[in-house]
């Protein structure tokens, strides 16, 4: 067993999606860096707080630059963050006489943050994408099974027939809410990071709104009146979001793994797990990891909600608890997903003929 699930080699298969993973590589994080510095400085000479040939310089030094990820995880140890070292780098890389012109007037949290509302952007896509699917195979299982019936079950006994549409409607129905949701967090969340070292952009005076609204254009976030720096209400509202789209898959997953159980024999399933002790299993495996995957996402809920106490103008020990967490939390829901979509797709017969 390994210390994370996410990208063991024995696990990785069952609770980890390499796609989702993808965003949360070091170099995904530090080419949003690195374009964050490029944009900065574009908006920067545009608004006359930096001169045009220092941009210039900025921009042809960083593209294709590649950091030293050991010197920076070496130095991360002391600072404890990855920016002091990732600009002290490109500084070198932008050279004289326009190295300080880099990272003028920004903070290492405006990179961190506008480098993970970037990455989360895309992996949103991904996930949106996963949920359409799992509803369009909710859909065709309707159509095929949904006249069927089966045995209403409350508190775990025998309650009443309900057909199988009855069953399969309580698992689409929260989807559609979930998307809503989504729509409305995105203008809270996609928004740029932008504050400088306490959150008031005091070293551009009366330009920075408008270097704010056009780094944010660059970057194609929203531009917010003021900083964020220490108020992370719409990254816990993403990890509820995620949360509750893993805990609506893991009612499915509960409801699949009851139904397979040989005495109900209400479902069936193509591709079930083996069992070392017992050839004649098949095991609803990927049922079980959608139950696995929804109570570690609730789990890691407490922790987010803890990390939205950040002290004063900024946070040191919030904002790494967050490091920790909202990675895994998103992984652990594109594997949701994707194990969802197994799943369905696996169904060759639900309920009875009647």
């Amino acid at each position: 067993m390994s210390f994370t699930p996410f990208n063991a080699p024995l696990l990785s298969g069952l609770l980890g999606d390499r796609e989702a993973t993808a965003f949360f590589t070091v170099k995904a994080e530090l080419d949003c860096m690195i374009g964050f510095e490029i944009a900065l400085a574009k908006a920067q000479a545009g608004q006359g707080v930096i001169p045009s040939e220092a941009a210039g310089q900025i921009e042809n030094a960083l593209h294709g630059f590649e950091p030293d990820i050991t010197a920076i995880g070496a130095e991360t140890a002391r600072d404890g963050v990855v920016v002091p070292e990732l600009v002290r780098q490109m500084r070198n890389a932008v050279g004289k006489p326009h190295a300080e012109r880099l990272h003028f007037g920004t903070t290492s949290q405006d990179l961190i943050d506008t480098s993970f509302i970037m990455r989360i952007k895309s992996l949103l896509i991904l996930l949106e994408s996963r949920i359409e699917q799992v509803e369009s195979i909710l859909e065709t299982l309707q159509v095929r099974f949904g006249g069927n019936f089966l045995m209403g079950r409350t508190r775990m006994q025998a309650a009443l027939p309900i057909t199988v549409a009855d069953r399969l409607a309580s698992w689409r129905t929260p989807f559609a809410v979930h998307r809503q949701r989504l729509g409305e967090l995105k203008p809270r969340l996609f928004r740029l990071q932008f504050g400088g070292a306490v959150g008031t952009l005091d070293r551009l005076g009366d330009k920075a709104q408008a270097v704010a609204d056009d780094l944010a254009r660059r970057l194609d976030l929203g531009a917010p009146d003021r900083s964020w720096h220490t108020d992370r209400s719409a990254i816990a509202e993403l990890a509820n979001w995620l949360s509750l789209v893993t805990g609506s898959l893991g009612k499915i997953g509960q409801d699949v793994a009851l139904m397979a159980q040989n005495e109900r024999g209400e479902v069936a399933l193509s591709g079930g797990g083996g069992s070392s002790a017992m050839p004649h299993k098949q095991n609803p495996v990927l049922a079980e990891a959608l139950v696995t995957l929804a109570r570690f996402n609730a789990t890691q809920l407490a922790g987010l909600h803890h990390a939205l106490v950040h002290e004063q103008e900024r946070s040191g020990s919030a904002w790494t608890l967050e490091w920790m967490l909202m990675p895994q939390v998103a992984i652990a829901t594109a594997a949701s997903l994707r194990n969802a979509i197994a799943l369905l797709r696996s169904v060759e017969g639900m309920g009875e003929e009647g």
